[in-house]
């Protein structure tokens, strides 16, 4: 070997150690990131469910209506998809394997977003009265 070769190698060796220290002293000297204004906002999300759609329906434009009487910025309605649950029964007690009956429960479903609650809107949807047979989850997100 010669020495430029040996020069090289020794040089390229030197710069990688530096370069460790200083990336680390790079993140812990970086500031902490700032939140946005965009990033801190809150979102309901409100799930809805129910067995007929047109009781859904109209508990949903009854949320929609009450979100929009407090200027709540609102996504939805959106449709998320039905649920099915089929169930198969034999017709007769003891012989008849062959005669079956088959029956299912739709479960409706639809999601709502509103950005930006105020307390104002989150009082009102409290205090609705939906109809029976109407599942309503909330989540802060």
């Amino acid at each position: 070997m010669t020495t430029k070769e040996t020069a090289k190698k020794a040089a390229a060796k030197k710069p990688a150690a530096k370069k460790a220290p200083k990336k680390a002293a790079a993140r812990a000297a970086s500031p902490k990131k700032k939140a946005t204004p965009e990033e801190d906002f809150q979102k309901l999300r409100i799930r809805v469910r129910a067995y007929e759609h047109k009781v859904l329906d109209t508990s949903v434009k009854q949320i929609m209506d009450t979100a929009l009487r407090y200027d709540a910025k609102t996504v939805g309605p959106i449709p998320l998809p039905t649920e099915i649950k089929k169930y198969t029964v034999n017709r007769g007690a003891f012989v008849h394997k062959d005669a079956r009956e088959q029956f299912e429960m739709r479960v409706h479903k639809r999601l709502i977003d509103i950005t930006s609650p105020t307390p104002k809107v989150v009082e009102a949807l409290t205090n609705l009265n939906l109809p029976s047979g109407v599942n309503i989850d909330v989540k802060m997100l």
